[in-house]
């Protein structure tokens, strides 16, 4: 497997204006000759189809929700990072690609995240122009506000409903694309693999999720946009429909995963009520601004709360750990997200936990409305409050929220090089399905802003150097569904298909599920250990067995069936389970969101361990009854140099 990271030359702030100068161009008058396939419609995936339709090549987009609206990029609550430094905080792009290199652990490559932060700043301009509503001070400047592990105001914002907000922008871009006929978009369409012609993309297989029909799309190059893999825990903040299937079929044709036992654990979460629920609902981030996090001093205390006999209101100042800002006093209660919910999970495991289960702690605003005022807070987070209450019913006016940590967003995901290619030539991954940017630790606020980045400034440059430098015009669109290529992969995705529904036993898809989710979080969720990371994989193999031997699906192949859909991502994250499983074994380490309990300071602190595993693990394919090949990016630190991941 090729790892050539493609890093170009030159000073790290040198290196996007050389790379784009260096790249191959294709003619304007040529570009409609090309074709290209997007799967995904979320910020990564709207953003490319948009702007490569703009610039004149052939775009078919693909989602399998029933519009592009409804890719889980809404769901993004607080907000998107640039460094425009509107606040004259001392903010700058140095600093946004400092703090994302630490706040990731060191464990992310130095000229991808500098790109990053390098395009921030023309993101924001890019949606004030599309007319997203962001949030502005009196004087009509956008305003901004802190997110955890910064100490500057960089977050742009639009109330709790960011992701929202900037996706409908995106999809304005993709709809005028649609309209003009430069972008073909087809939706209820699951990507089930990845077609190779001469170990190069050129198509992938789809099954229409409303007719059952199978059927195979051809392009001159392939974009995976869609999302993360969370969904392994079965609880998530995550929507349920979302899954591993698209990026794990593109690792058995051949891809390097990379990093996949860095997941996030995000501290801001309602509490799990009971095993009716699908999903955990996210409170944003940025409610950490004003909101005040803390438990009782006192089990007794915890207990008394547990049981409802008395109110946190009447819990008194002196009886409250503000335990955030008693351990980490420069940032408080805007720690990064790794280390204030292993600290949330501490004070739970102490017995201080205060929601019925044990697992909970309060998010406070009593002192924010008293210097602010109830209309302050309820202008800034009022939509936040309101689901809050609807979900809880609870008013956090009056009472803290409950709060606990859980499954969010993923670090790990398919190998790309500078220009996001994976190791298949001519397959691309942007957004979270790549592993580029954010090393073992995602900072708040900087989802958004990778999935615009490589969409709306990334995709143009990266796509247009591979079709002009590996396609020639005369070969342009020229790629023929009939190769025996395409055939061979249709006919596994109708094998595999077939094969599930044949079994004809008594477990679902959701109970197998629900039983990996607990293995994953109890084994490899905020801490894991050696013992438990072996015993996880063999529960994971056990039932793997289970599936495939006691699978129960009603209905066929050639109709609408959500189950059979629900089985194929279930499967997919029984293979991709023992992968996570075992890079988080090989990783003896702690750093950022993985979390060994072998290897921390003193005082409970991520200890990393620099000189064996400052790289990027990637994990090659070579057959399920096989064990995975490692290969291993070698990590540079030039202009960051790793220190101790301070925050105190």
């Amino acid at each position: 497997m090729n790892l050539d990271a493609k890093v170009p030359e030159g000073s790290i702030e040198q290196k996007w204006t050389n790379a784009k100068f260096n790249y191959k161009l294709v003619n304007p008058a040529n570009k409609r000759k090309y074709s290209v396939i997007v799967v995904g419609s979320g910020l990564a995936g709207a953003g490319a189809a948009a702007t490569l339709g703009e610039l004149g090549y052939n775009v078919k987009c693909f989602c399998y929700q029933d519009s592009p609206r409804r890719a889980h990029s809404i769901s993004a609550q607080g907000g998107i990072n640039a460094a425009k430094n509107y606040q004259n905080d001392g903010d700058s792009v140095h600093r946004l690609f400092y703090d994302t290199v630490k706040g990731g652990d060191f464990r992310s490559r130095e000229a991808n995240v500098y790109r990053l932060a390098e395009v921030s700043n023309a993101i924001i301009d890019q949606c004030v122009a599309q007319g997203v509503p962001f949030a502005r001070e009196y004087g009509g400047m956008l305003a901004n506000r802190s997110f955890g592990g910064a100490q500057v105001s960089r977050t742009f914002y639009a109330r709790g409903q960011t992701g929202q907000q900037l996706l409908i922008g995106a999809y304005h871009s993709l709809s005028r694309q649609i309209g003009l006929g430069q972008v073909k978009m087809y939706n209820r369409h699951e990507m089930l693999d990845v077609v190779l012609v001469d170990g190069v993309a050129k198509g992938i297989i789809t099954r229409n999720m409303v007719t059952g029909k199978v059927d195979r799309w051809a392009a001159d190059a392939v974009v995976l946009a869609t999302g993360g893999y969370s969904t392994v825990f079965f609880l998530s903040t995550n929507a349920a429909g979302c899954n591993v299937t698209a990026a794990w079929r593109a690792y058995r044709r051949g891809a390097g995963f990379a990093n996949p036992c860095y997941t996030q654990i995000h501290p801001t979460c309602i509490p799990q009520e009971g095993e009716h629920q699908s999903k955990l609902t996210l409170m944003s981030e940025s409610l950490r601004n004003d909101g005040r996090i803390w438990v009782p001093k006192s089990r007794e205390t915890a207990a008394k709360i547990r049981s409802g006999e008395i109110k946190p209101s009447e819990v008194s100042e002196d009886e409250r750990d503000y335990y955030l800002e008693r351990k980490y006093p420069s940032f408080g209660n805007l720690a990064p997200r790794d280390i204030s919910s292993r600290a949330a999970k501490e004070a739970c495991d102490d017995g201080r936990g205060i929601a019925p289960t044990g697992f909970g702690v309060f998010l406070d605003f009593a002192d924010a409305i008293n210097r602010l005022g109830r209309d302050v807070i309820e202008e800034r987070y009022g939509n936040l409050f309101d689901m809050y209450e609807n979900i809880m019913g609870v008013n956090a006016y009056e009472q803290p929220m409950q709060i606990y940590p859980a499954p969010h967003y993923t670090m790990g995901g398919l190998w790309v090089d500078y220009d996001l290619q994976t190791s298949i030539p001519g397959l691309f991954a942007m957004g979270e399905c790549n592993f580029s940017d954010h090393g073992a630790n995602r900072l708040g606020a900087s989802a958004l802003m990778q999935g615009l980045a490589d969409g709306y400034f990334v995709a143009p440059y990266v796509i247009g150097n591979y079709l002009g430098a590996e396609i020639p015009v005369g070969k342009a669109g020229k790629i023929d569904v009939n190769d025996p290529a395409f055939a061979e992969a249709e006919n596994a995705v109708k094998e595999k298909i077939e094969k599930m529904l044949s079994i004809k036993g008594n477990s679902t898809p959701r109970s197998l599920h629900i039983e990996l989710g607990k293995i994953m979080l109890e084994k490899c969720g905020m801490a894991r250990d050696d013992a438990g990371l072996k015993e996880a994989i063999e529960q994971i193999k056990a039932l793997r067995e289970k599936f495939w031997s006691d699978l129960k699906l009603p209905g066929s192949a050639d109709e609408l069936n959500v189950e059979l859909e629900r089985a194929g991502r279930v499967a997919d994250h029984l293979e991709f389970a023992e992968l996570m499983c075992r890079d988080a074994l090989d990783r003896s380490e702690s750093c950022g969101g993985h979390f060994r309990t072998e290897s921390q300071t003193e005082d409970g602190e991520a200890l990393r361990d620099d000189e064996v595993f400052s790289n990027a693990t990637v994990w090659e394919f070579k057959g399920l009854d096989q064990e995975p090949v490692k290969h291993v990016e070698k990590l540079e630190f030039d202009y960051v140099k790793p220190g101790v991941r301070s925050y105190k």
